[in-house]
């Protein structure tokens, strides 16, 4: 059995970051071992949330997974909520990086143009160091934006966004994806490109009429588990964006579905099924 390690924060409720990664990985057949970066009563869209930092933490775990002599097969990061903690994952990197194993960084700091209230164009360049190190990214164009220090623009071209991607790859990482990318009225989809191979590749699929907290997570966790399934990067991509967009669509659909995140549990069936 494939092992990872994803290092992002818990919510207690709120269906993003680990109580995401943590089934959905698990459920796609991959034992799934985590970091959490911080203990959150709900997600921050709900208000007077709690949250309890754990950066203390971090580097202890580590050490004591590395005099256990622990390795992974991915290591995958979501949210990082400061500049200790990007310096701290970054030397996991170095510490648990092998020839076979494989790094993604979901870059999670914006998205419509801004930056998340507790960020700054100062913690964007922070992290882009840290994909430098990545094997994979998977920001969206306004993340993005931010990292390249190109104008974003919520109507653009191939041309943009393939410039987009040539420079994210040029950070550091073999294969850069963007998210959200939209090429035609009512569809969305991902783009990805591979550097050592100067490979496009483009997925897109009918843009549902809502959108929901969480689902970026529902996509990096899902491409993940992929990729330790054996999928090419292209095909984990695939399965990603449609496992999203179904959990999307039957969250719009059920009557009884939270405003806080999507019914991804009930579509994990429809995952396995694609797994196959």
């Amino acid at each position: 059995m494939k092992r990872i390690v994803t290092v992002q924060d818990i919510s207690c409720v709120g269906k993003c970051s680990l109580t995401v990664a943590l089934p959905i990985i698990s459920a796609m057949g991959v034992e799934t071992a985590i970091i959490p970066t911080a203990v959150l009563s709900t997600h921050t869209m709900f208000s007077n949330f709690t949250c309890k930092d754990l950066t203390d933490e971090i580097v202890p775990i580590t050490k004591h997974w590395k005099d256990e002599k622990l390795g992974f097969d991915a290591i995958y990061t979501g949210y990082l909520g400061s500049f200790e903690q990007i310096d701290i994952i970054a030397n996991m990197f170095d510490e648990f990086k092998t020839d076979d194993n494989v790094t993604v960084v979901d870059p999670v700091m914006a998205d419509n143009g801004k930056l998340y209230p507790a960020f700054d164009e100062a913690f964007a360049a922070k992290m882009a160091t840290l994909c430098a190190k990545a094997d994979v990214i998977l920001p969206n164009i306004t993340e993005a934006s931010f990292m390249t220090g190109m104008e974003y623009k919520e109507v653009y071209d191939e041309a943009y966004v393939k410039e987009m991607l040539q420079k994210l790859a040029g950070l550091g990482a073999k294969i850069a994806v963007l998210t959200g990318v939209s090429f035609e009225e009512g569809t969305t989809g991902v783009m990805g490109y591979d550097k050592e191979n100067d490979e496009y590749f483009y997925y897109s699929h009918k843009k549902h009429a809502k959108s929901y907290h969480g689902t970026g997570d529902v996509f990096a966790s899902t491409f993940v588990g992929g990729l330790m399934r054996g999928k090419s990067w292209k095909d984990a991509l695939k399965v990603a964006a449609d496992y999203t967009a179904e959990c999307i669509r039957i969250t719009m659909e059920d009557e009884n579905g939270c405003w806080y995140g999507v019914n991804f549990e009930t579509a994990i069936p429809y995952l396995l099924d694609m797994c196959k």
